[in-house]
């Protein structure tokens, strides 16, 4: 009895054994195994970090701010009602303010790269490397549409350890990358983590968008570090968070290196950005225009503007192509679309993909700077009329680049306000395009000082302010 039940038991068991070795779970356990050399066990990222970091650099921001000094007592409404706001205004004063932020070094000689937003205003801008030695920087170009600036520092003939430019368009969702700044001030940090996101745009409301997003730890301070590949290439720079507490919830931003590229090209070449003009508008295809397209799926850009002699209509499109594609690289919508020509050279040629009625074709666009055409003759107006104290101009392709308007927009923009003269009264801003003045159109400024030479009675302007058309009525 006790000889039968131990051999049934062995063979049950021995059953068993053989129906685990044939299992999915058995097979993934049996490649899962011990490091079996020193080697394995030491592989770590210290090699690549021990290269990059020296050429990842503090940046200290000098400002001057103007601050009030007052007492306590003067908030005290007694004391307000008698002697009015004016009074306990307080005194101003200037005080100093500094901001952290991060750069990369991009070239031996000096050149670093850091967030426009990092020097913004700054009368004093410190760099310090990462063996502590400091440097005073000089701005050789600052971007705001890019959030880039570029500086420069004498490293008094130095080679300094500097990092390669990567081809962002190289990186794939789920790619190893390594953030490398000084986040809230506490010393050089490198984080880890992915690419969960490429080409995210719509994360501001303004600026050229496409960017690179990773949970790799991005934290205040970052502003303007490294972002890098597991090869050692730069493939952005950090420039902003997703956070509803001031801190890394997984969700970062970086400028993709093909971008930065570009604007350093053009620091170095002059200090002054300019970016290819497409010389059309579009929209982005919803599922509804694709249904209606012939799409499979929504994306690529709907041209439903055209400048005449753009390079966009010198190239063969018309409104109603869809463009799908620029120099290979798909288009999702209008912003990424910008991108893309954003990070192309003057003087170029690329090949952009197009669907025309239901057939894809290609066309070679000639990449040129946006033409200055009207001149934009600025003029300030300064007779006796309601436009008193504003300051306006002819807009062109190249006016509105400047300005972050759309390049096909002409007409007249309101470039500056003088405070309180009739212009500001009116509340005029800048940035407001004058349509027309009661029902006469306005196509210049020489036109519109001639006919503000005219008592027009009850003065009627049409203002075109972002996406709304306002009236503004002034009485004689």
């Amino acid at each position: 009895m006790t000889v039968s039940m131990t051999w049934r038991r062995a063979a049950a068991l021995l059953i068993a054994l053989a129906g685990l070795a044939v299992t999915p779970l058995a097979a993934a356990d049996a490649e899962r195994r011990m490091p079996d050399s020193a080697e394995q066990i030491r592989l770590s990222y210290a090699p690549l970090v021990k290269k990059a970091a020296p050429a990842v650099v503090n940046i200290y921001a000098k400002r001057m701010v103007q601050s009030r000094q007052r007492s306590p007592l003067f908030d005290d409404p007694f004391f307000r009602r008698f002697f009015g706001d004016d009074f306990f205004g307080g005194r101003q004063r200037q005080q100093s303010q500094n901001s952290l932020g991060s750069g990369v070094i991009v070239r031996p000689d000096g050149v670093i790269v850091t967030n426009h937003h990092v020097i913004q205003g700054a009368t004093e801008i410190t760099v310090v490397l990462n063996d502590r030695r400091e440097f005073g920087a000089e701005v050789l170009l600052t971007d705001e549409k890019t959030d880039l600036a570029v500086l420069t520092i004498d490293p008094d003939g130095a080679d300094l350890q500097h990092l390669e430019f990567a081809d962002s368009d190289d990186l794939e969702v789920g790619d190893i990358v390594l953030a490398i700044g000084n986040p809230f001030g506490v010393g050089q940090t490198v984080t880890q983590g992915i690419v969960s996101a490429l080409a995210r745009t719509n994360v501001s409301r303004e600026g050229l968008q496409a960017f690179i997003q990773t949970d790799a730890a991005i934290n205040p301070g970052n502003s303007g570090g490294a972002l890098i590949a597991i090869g050692g290439g730069l493939v952005g720079i950090n420039t902003a968070i997703f956070s509803r507490s001031g801190g890394s919830h997984g969700i970062g931003f970086a400028i993709p290196s093909n971008l930065v590229e570009a604007v350093v090209n053009n620091a170095l070449m002059g200090g002054e950005v300019v970016r290819p003009w497409f010389g059309a508008s579009g929209q982005p295809v919803t599922a509804d225009l694709a249904m209606s397209l012939g799409l499979d799926r929504p994306g690529g850009v709907l041209i439903n503007r055209l400048h005449p002699t753009g390079p966009a209509a010198k190239a063969g499109l018309t409104v109603g192509d869809v463009l799908l594609a620029v120099d290979g690289h798909g288009v999702a919508d209008l912003e990424e679309l910008k991108f893309r020509i954003a990070t192309l050279e003057i003087g170029g040629v690329t090949e952009v993909d197009l669907l025309r009625k239901g057939r894809t074709i290609k066309a070679s666009l000639e990449l040129e700077p946006p033409p200055e055409d009207p001149p934009r003759n600025i003029t300030l107006l300064s007779d006796a009329h309601p436009l008193q104290g504003a300051e306006v101009a002819n807009l062109s392709p190249a006016l509105g680049e400047e300005l972050g308007f759309n390049a096909l927009d002409v007409g007249v923009v309101v470039t500056r306000i003088r405070r309180g003269t009739a212009a500001h009264r009116m509340r005029l801003r800048p940035g407001d395009i004058l349509v027309a003045l009661n029902d006469t159109e306005i196509e210049s400024v020489g036109q519109l000082v001639d006919l503000l030479r005219v008592d027009q009675g009850n003065w009627r302007f049409t203002v075109r302010r972002g996406r709304q058309t306002v009236n503004l009525v002034v009485r004689s």
